[in-house]
């Protein structure tokens, strides 16, 4: 006959060690990240609903081209309408909107024909599909009021392989998730913190390579090998390599600062927050003012507007997209530099010499 003493004594270890095992398993460091990574999870759901829910348009600008007599009253009744879908301001030329619209300085623009009943509208689609429909929606239903038609004109189509203008949104969503993956990789193989100043630079002097293949690899895909966005092979390229690092060298800063944590906040930054205001289904005159605010400063966004501006306007207003990348790639430089030298110090004075007596 079994021992029931001896039986439950048996259970009783074996609760224990469940117990044990459960606690070693489940520690709070675990917790704390798992919980870390349902606020990301939740914060992404809040973050792209957020942003594409509701999409209305906000001061999309549009030039107005009329009459004297007329042009004023058009501008302020655009000006008007409530939620503010557009900025509206008198030009005398059209040769001049047509200018500004190439050069991707102007949305839209209303050419109102004085001695009849029907206008023109100007926009670009090149420029964004959700802006051109939206100012179009806009025009024409201030037009039916006035009893008018409006025929609209492309002035900068899109190309033929970049449907709906998304093409450079997805490329440079491939160039920053290689960037931070690179920089996370590193962290994984050899320890989130760089062991010392020498081994940070090592880290970072590594990327350099990877961020040129990147980018050249981006440009491939998307000129010769599908016709996506023709014609701008080297400056797609070097826009790759620059996105590539900048993304790779602030990963690497929040590691320094943070350990494996910094991963976490790299998602935060390019992924929950940069990807929905980038400007790529919705550009940022169709988003709330919360991610319309952060389109022009996180990498996302001034990577997909700088292609953007790069196919189809010629690169004009590219030099604040440009700085902005440039101040994430220094900036991540900088602070990995500074944080690994400082930990290193740390490091070595928490070591005591040989020769210390005890």
């Amino acid at each position: 006959m079994t021992d029931p003493q001896n039986s439950d004594s048996q259970n009783t270890a074996a609760v224990v060690g469940f117990r044990a095992e459960l606690r070693d398993a489940v520690t709070p460091r675990t917790v704390g990240l798992v919980f870390g990574v349902l606020v990301l999870q939740l914060a992404f759901v809040l973050s792209y609903v957020g942003a594409f829910h509701s999409p209305k348009p906000h001061q999309i600008s549009l030039a107005v081209v009329a009459p004297e007599q007329v042009s004023a009253q058009l501008v302020d009744e655009f000006n008007g309408i409530a939620s503010d879908p557009i900025k509206a301001r008198a030009v005398s030329d059209e040769d001049r909107v047509r200018a500004a619209i190439r050069v991707g300085k102007l949305s839209a623009a209303l050419i109102v024909d004085g001695s009849g009943t029907s206008d023109r509208l100007l926009i670009t689609t090149a420029g964004g599909t959700s802006v051109a429909t939206a100012v179009q929606q806009v025009v024409e239903s201030a037009e039916a009021q006035r009893q008018r038609t409006v025929a609209v004109e492309d002035v900068v189509p899109m190309q033929d392989g970049d449907a709906r203008g998304l093409t450079g949104f997805y490329l440079v969503l491939g160039w920053i998730v290689g960037g931070y993956l690179m920089a996370a990789l590193l962290g994984m193989a050899k320890g989130a913190r760089p062991a010392n100043l020498r081994r940070a630079v090592i880290r970072l002097l590594a990327v350099v390579p990877y961020a040129v293949l990147s980018g050249l690899g981006g440009a491939v895909i998307v000129d010769p090998m599908l016709d996506a966005l023709d014609g701008h092979f080297l400056a797609l390229w070097w826009l790759g390599a620059l996105v590539v690092f900048a993304t790779a060298a602030v990963t690497m800063a929040f590691q320094v600062l943070l350990g494996v944590l910094g991963i976490g906040l790299t998602v935060l930054v390019f992924v929950v927050l940069g990807n929905p205001s980038a400007g790529g289904a919705y550009q940022p005159e169709m988003l709330p003012s919360f991610w319309r605010a952060l389109s022009d400063v996180l990498p996302n966004g001034a990577a997909t507007d700088a292609v953007r501006r790069i196919v189809y306007f010629g690169a004009h207003g590219n030099a604040g997209h440009l700085a902005v990348l440039a101040a994430y790639a220094i900036g991540g430089i900088v602070v990995t530099v500074v944080a690994s030298h400082l930990l290193g110090r740390r490091a070595a004075a928490a070591v005591p010499s040989s020769g210390t007596m005890r």
